[in-house]
């Protein structure tokens, strides 16, 4: 099973290699048939603390590291 990849902003980064991420979706309201925004916050691990509040960053399904955070902060190379 592939693991998912999510897209998100940092919204803390207090604690010592995790960041608390965001992230966003929209679903349709089952009675008013309106797009709503519904977000859920992840904590994912940052190994050298280098992502800051604001920051766009994508995660991904990773072991678990405590009993809150099983997701791991990609680091793109480009």
């Amino acid at each position: 099973m592939p693991k998912r990849i999510l897209q998100g902003v940092v919204v803390s980064d207090k604690q010592d290699k995790t960041v608390v991420v965001r992230v966003e979706h929209q679903v349709l309201h089952p009675v008013y048939k309106k797009i709503v925004k519904k977000s859920k916050k992840f904590a994912a691990h940052d190994e050298n603390n280098q992502f800051k509040v604001g920051d766009q960053v994508s995660i991904i399904e990773s072991k678990p590291y405590s009993k809150t955070k099983c997701w791991t902060v990609l680091v793109d190379n480009a």
